[in-house]
């Protein structure tokens, strides 16, 4: 297995959730509080959770920070260290499968 990463990002609104990625879990109705132009902000976001191969991360990063609204998107990854394997292959498979 290749390194895996999970990626989180957040959007404003579930359509926009459903057009930036193909394959990813959607948790609405999210509540963060945030500094923005030196105000404190609260809002309403959704929150994805996506799964890729590291050799994928950037350009899903850039598929992200072009389609998305805000004018700084919220994109981190983090390493998947351990799992179920046949999860992580078939995680691995189907993305080295995915139209470009």
């Amino acid at each position: 297995m290749g390194n895996v990463k999970t990626a989180f990002c957040t959007c404003d609104n579930l359509e926009t959730a459903k057009k930036l990625a193909a394959c990813v879990n959607i948790l609405p109705n999210i509540h963060p509080v945030y500094t923005w132009n030196n105000k404190v902000e609260q809002s309403e976001e959704i929150l994805m959770i996506l799964k890729t191969p590291e050799s994928l991360v950037e350009k899903l990063r850039q598929a992200v920070v072009m389609d998305h609204l805000y004018d700084v998107p919220e994109f981190i990854c983090l390493d998947i260290t351990s799992g179920h394997q046949p999860y992580l292959d078939w995680l691995t498979t189907s993305t080295q499968k995915a139209p470009a």
